[in-house]
C-alpha cells in the first residue's frame, strides 16, 4: 500500500481520525487526520505512539487446538460441531458469546445475528457492559431510545461544562484539549465533580470532591435549587416531558443545601457556588463517564443528571445537553447492532413486535425472545454449569471482570472455551480449548461509532499476518458450518454494513433515531471511501420529540440510597480507573517503550495521612485486600485522595506483573437496571508489605521471562524489557531467567548488593542489580547500553562523570522527566506551560501532558514562594 490511509484510532470513544502511512512490512507513520470532525488532526499520547504497537510480538498467527497448531478448517469445524452438539443436548441458552468494544460494527453485527437469530439465545454480551451500560439504561428510561443527545460541537458552544466522574485529561485527552480551547477562546467555565483531585481538576473553576456514591444527592439538590429559583422550564415540561405524580414533593423534601452538603461531605459554600454557576448558565453541557456508570446505582445517577437537563430545558440546543462519553472505540457501534444481551438489534428491544420484525428481516430460524445473561451473570452461570460452551472475542474477562478469581474458576470448568484474539497469551486464553487468530488494528476493515454518534471507517494498511482473519469472517464461517450458509453469505464488510443499514430502516417510520437508510444500497467503492458522518443530526431532540409511546421524555424519580457504613475489617473504600498512557489490559500499550514510562508500575494511591497512620511508606509495597481477593501494589502518597479512600489502576494482568491485579478486588455487585458492575466502591483494607531485597533486571529482546519473586513488573524499554523486582530470601531464584552468555558479577555482602552483567559476543544482553540496604542506580543509562560493546565498568550502573536523574517521565513524546522540568522552571524562570514547551518541547506534540505540566508549575511556584518566606 502506498500513501496515507485514513483510518480511526484504536483506543477510546473519542474516535480520532488518523492518517497512517506504512513504511515497511510492520512499520507505520502515524499522524492525526486534520479533516476528521472528532479531533481535527490532534492525537493524544496513545494515538501518537500507535506505531510502536503494531509489531508481531506476542501475536497469535495460527489457529490452535489446545497447544497444537491446526488448520482453519479443522479449528472451525470443531467450534461449529461443539456448539451445535451443546445446543442439541442442552438447549440454546447453554452457549454464549462474550464480545468487545474492540470489534468493528460489522464484526458485532454478524456475531449478534448468529446468536440471537439462529442459535436462538440472547446470551451475547460485551465488555461494554462494564463501562457504559448504565448510560444506555438511563437514556432508554428518559428518552425511549439509547441516543446520546449531544456532539463534540456542543463543547465549543457551551458557557459551562460540568465533568462528572471523568478524569477527562487522562481518559479522553482530545476532548479535554477541546474544552481547554473553549476556555481560552470564549471563557467557558469548568466544574469537575470527582472524589479524587486528578489532573482534570487543575484548570477547573471549581472542584467538588464529593463522597463516592452521592452523585444522586448532588444532582437532586441542584434540581431542587433550580425549582426554588424559578429556573425550571415549565413550558418545556408541559409540552415535551412527562413528570410523575409526586416527583416535586419528594425532591423538595430531602434536598436543601445543608442536607446535600452533609450527604456529599462537601462545604455548603462550594455546593452553593456550583448551583449558582449552573443556574446562571443556560448553555451547560454535563459530561459523565465511568465515575457515574460504574456503580451499583449507575442508572439512577445517569437519570439524576438527565432530569436536571430536561427540567431546565437544557437539551436539544447548541451547547446544552447531558453527554455520556464512552470508553471504547466502538462501544457505540456495539450498542447500535445489539451487542448487549439486553437489546435485540438496531436499537430494538424484546417486545413482540420487535422480535417479529427482526426475525422476519433475518429470515431467522430460531429468534431469541427475551434478554440474555449480562456479563457478571453470564460468568456466574458458567461457574454453575448452566453455560457449557463459551466464545470470547477480543477481550480478556479473566483480568477485567470483577471478582476475576471466580471468573477464572468458571473458565477452568467450562467444557468448551473458544477465544478469538490477536494475542497468543492472555489471562483468558490460558483456559481456551481453541484459539483463533484475529485481525488487529491496521489490518481490520469496517466501521466504528464514537461517543457523539459519528461513524468512521477503520481501514487496513497492513496485510493480514500469518493466518489471521477478520472477526466477521471467523464468525460467518462457523455459522455456515452450523448449517446457515445463505444467511451468512458475506464476502466483504460492505455486505454486512448494507444489511445493518437496511435493518435500522426496516419498519422504522420515525420510531427510532437510529436510521441509516441512505446507506442501505451503498456501493462497495462508496463504502471504501465513506467519510465520517453523524447519525441523528447535531441535536437529535431539537424539536422536543422523543422516542417514547407518547413522544414525551420522562423525568425519572431517583433517590439517594443510604451510604454503606465502613466495615471493621474493610475500613477503606477502593476506587479504580485508568492511567493516561495505558489502555485496558495493556496488550497493545504494553508494547510501547514510550507509553510505559508515564506509569511504569501499578500504584495504589493513598492519602499521606492515611499512609502515615498505617505505617505505609511512599514507594514501598502494600497489599490491598477486599472480600473478593488481594493483590500487591507499589505505594504512591497522593494528597488528591480523600481520606479513607484508595485508588488502583485496571491495566495490569498476570502477563505484566505479579501484582496490580485490580480485577481480583472489585465486587461482583451490579446495577439492578443495567447490570453494570460497581467498580468504584469496594470495601477494602491496605497494609504494608516488607521485603528483604529490591532491584531490577534489564533483558534484551522480547522473550524475557518474569522472575519468580514476590514483586516483578515488566516494563517495555527500547530493545528489551525492564523488570522492577523485590522479594524475600536471598533472591537467587531470579538468576533462572538470566539469558546464557558470559557472566560478570560483583557482590558487596556488607550492603547485600549484587550486580550481574551478561555479555554475548562482547555486547550487553542483560543486567541484574539487587540490594538489601543500598541505593540502586537509575535505569536509563543501563537500558541505553543494551547490545552495545561493554566491559566490567557496566557494573557501575552509570556512565563516567556526573549523571542527571530526569525523574518520572511526564512528556512521553519528548522523553522529558519531572526533575528536568522543575530545574528548567527554577533556572529559567518559566512562568507558564507555553514557556515550558518552548524550553523543553514538553506538551508541544500531543498535549496529553499539559495538565501535568500545569500542576508541576503550580507546585514548583508554591515551593519557591515558601522557600523565599
Amino acid at each position: 500500500m502506498t500513501g496515507a490511509v485514513r483510518t480511526t484510532c484504536a483506543y477510546c470513544g473519542v474516535g480520532c481520525g488518523i492518517r497512517a502511512t506504512a513504511k515497511g512490512e510492520r512499520s507505520v507513520e502515524i499522524k492525526g487526520d486534520p479533516d476528521h470532525p472528532a479531533n481535527a488532526g490532534r492525537l493524544c499520547s496513545k494515538g501518537t505512539h500507535l506505531g510502536e504497537t503494531v509489531g508481531l510480538e506476542g501475536r497469535l498467527l495460527h489457529p490452535m487446538i489446545g497447544q497444537r497448531p491446526a488448520s482453519w478448517d479443522k479449528a472451525l469445524d470443531l467450534v461449529a460441531r461443539r456448539f451445535r452438539d451443546t445446543i442439541a443436548r442442552h438447549g440454546p441458552d447453554s452457549v454464549a458469546f462474550y464480545v468487545s468494544g474492540q470489534l468493528l460494527t460489522e464484526d458485532y453485527y454478524v456475531a449478534n445475528k448468529l446468536m440471537k437469530g439462529f442459535i436462538g439465545s440472547a446470551n451475547i454480551d460485551t465488555n461494554s457492559r462494564l463501562c457504559m451500560s448504565s448510560a444506555v439504561a438511563g437514556h432508554q428510561r428518559a428518552f425511549g431510545e439509547d441516543v446520546v443527545p449531544a456532539s463534540y460541537d456542543d463543547l465549543d458552544a457551551a458557557d459551562l461544562i460540568v465533568l462528572v466522574g471523568s478524569n477527562t485529561a487522562w481518559c479522553h485527552p482530545i476532548v479535554y484539549q477541546r474544552i481547554m480551547a473553549a476556555r481560552a477562546a470564549r471563557g467557558t467555565r469548568l466544574v469537575v465533580i470527582d472524589p479524587r483531585r486528578t489532573e482534570t481538576c487543575e484548570d477547573a473553576d471549581l472542584h467538588l470532591p464529593l463522597k463516592p456514591g452521592t452523585d444522586v444527592a448532588l444532582m437532586n439538590g441542584l434540581l431542587a435549587h433550580c425549582r426554588r429559583e424559578g429556573l425550571v422550564d415549565e413550558r418545556y415540561l408541559a409540552d415535551h416531558v412527562a413528570v410523575p405524580d409526586g416527583f416535586w414533593d419528594a425532591l423538595d423534601a430531602y434536598h436543601d443545601l445543608w442536607g446535600v452538603a452533609q450527604t456529599c461531605d462537601l462545604p455548603p459554600a462550594d455546593i452553593q457556588r456550583f448551583f449558582d454557576l449552573f443556574a446562571a448558565t443556560p448553555r451547560t453541557v454535563t459530561m459523565f463517564s465511568q465515575g457515574i456508570n460504574q456503580s451499583i446505582r449507575g442508572t439512577d445517577q445517569v437519570n439524576a443528571i438527565i432530569n436536571v437537563h430536561l427540567a431546565t430545558g437544557r437539551i436539544g440546543k447548541p451547547g446544552a445537553a447531558p453527554f455520556s462519553i464512552t470508553g471504547q472505540p466502538n462501544a457505540m457501534g456495539g450498542r447500535e447492532v445489539g451487542g448487549l444481551a439486553s437489546t435485540l438489534a438496531a436499537h430494538r428491544g424484546f417486545g413482540d413486535e420487535d422480535v417479529a420484525d427482526v426475525g422476519r428481516f433475518w429470515a431467522a430460524e430460531r429468534m431469541a425472545t427475551k434478554p440474555g445473561l449480562k456479563a457478571v451473570d453470564l460468568f456466574r452461570a458458567i461457574g454453575e454449569g448452566r453455560v457449557k460452551a463459551l466464545w470470547v472475542m477480543a477481550t480478556n474477562p479473566a483480568a477485567s471482570l470483577p471478582d476475576a478469581g471466580r471468573v477464572r474458576e468458571a473458565l477452568e470448568i467450562c467444557p468448551f472455551v473458544v477465544v478469538s484474539d490477536v494475542v497468543a497469551d492472555t489471562d483468558t486464553s490460558h483456559h481456551a480449548h481453541v484459539r483463533l487468530p484475529a485481525a488487529a488494528w491496521g489490518e481490520k476493515d469496517g466501521t466504528v461509532t464514537n461517543s457523539d454518534r459519528t461513524i468512521s471507517r477503520q481501514r487496513p494498511f497492513f496485510a493480514l499476518p500469518g493466518e489471521a482473519r477478520p472477526d466477521w469472517w471467523i464468525v460467518k464461517e462457523v455459522a455456515q458450518r452450523m448449517g446457515w450458509q445463505s444467511a451468512f453469505a458475506y464476502d466483504r464488510p460492505a455486505d454486512i454494513w448494507r444489511e445493518h443499514a437496511r435493518l435500522t430502516a426496516y419498519r422504522n417510520e420515525g420510531k427510532r433515531v437510529l436510521d441509516l437508510r441512505r446507506h442501505a444500497t451503498i456501493g462497495n467503492d462508496d463504502y471504501d471511501a465513506l467519510e465520517p458522518f453523524r447519525w441523528g443530526g447535531e441535536q437529535p431532540f431539537h424539536d422536543g420529540c422523543f422516542l417514547t409511546p407518547d413522544g414525551r421524555a420522562r423525568l425519572v424519580p431517583v433517590i439517594q440510597r443510604e451510604a454503606e457504613a465502613a466495615l471493621r475489617d474493610w475500613p477503606m473504600v477502593l476506587n479504580t480507573g485508568r492511567y493516561r498512557d495505558h489502555w485496558h489490559t495493556m496488550t497493545r500499550t504494553g508494547l510501547s517503550p514510550r507509553l510505559a514510562r508515564h506509569r511504569e508500575e501499578p500504584l495504589v494511591e493513598i492519602h499521606p495521612e492515611d499512609a502515615a497512620a498505617l505505617g505505609i511508606a511512599d514507594g514501598a509495597l502494600a497489599r490491598v485486600s477486599t472480600p473478593q481477593g488481594e493483590s500487591l501494589f507499589r505505594v504512591a502518597h497522593a494528597p488528591g485522595q480523600r481520606r479513607g479512600e484508595i485508588f488502583t489502576p485496571i491495566h495490569w494482568t498476570d502477563q505484566q506483573s505479579t501484582g496490580g491485579r485490580t480485577g481480583r478486588l472489585a465486587r461482583p455487585l451490579v446495577d439492578p437496571h443495567s447490570g453494570q458492575p460497581g467498580f468504584k466502591m469496594a470495601p477494602a483494607r491496605i497494609e504494608p508489605v516488607e521485603v528483604e531485597w529490591r532491584g531490577f533486571l534489564i533483558v534484551q529482546g522480547d522473550e524475557a521471562k518474569t522472575p519468580a519473586c514476590l514483586w516483578a513488573t515488566r516494563i517495555a524499554v527500547p530493545g528489551g524489557a525492564l523488570f522492577e523486582i523485590a522479594g524475600l530470601g536471598d533472591g537467587r531464584g531470579v538468576d533462572a531467567v538470566l539469558p546464557k552468555g558470559e557472566r560478570i558479577e560483583a557482590n558487596d555482602p556488607a550492603r547485600g548488593t549484587r550486580r550481574v552483567a551478561i555479555m554475548r559476543d562482547g555486547r550487553l544482553v542483560a543486567t541484574l542489580f539487587m540490594t538489601r540496604t543500598g541505593e540502586l542506580p537509575a535505569r536509563d543509562w543501563l537500558i541505553s547500553q543494551l547490545t552495545r560493546p561493554q566491559g566490567p565498568q557496566v557494573l557501575a550502573g552509570r556512565a563516567p562523570g556526573a549523571q542527571v536523574d530526569r525523574g518520572t517521565i511526564v512528556c512521553v513524546c519528548f522523553d522529558v522527566g519531572v526533575r528536568t522540568i522543575v530545574a528548567a522552571i527554577r533556572d529559567q524562570g518559566l512562568a507558564d506551560v507555553a514557556a515550558i514547551g518552548a524550553a523543553l518541547g514538553a506538551g508541544t506534540n500531543c498535549g496529553s501532558c499539559r495538565p501535568a505540566l500545569a500542576n508541576i508549575l503550580a507546585q514548583t511556584s508554591r515551593e519557591t514562594l515558601h522557600a523565599a518566606e
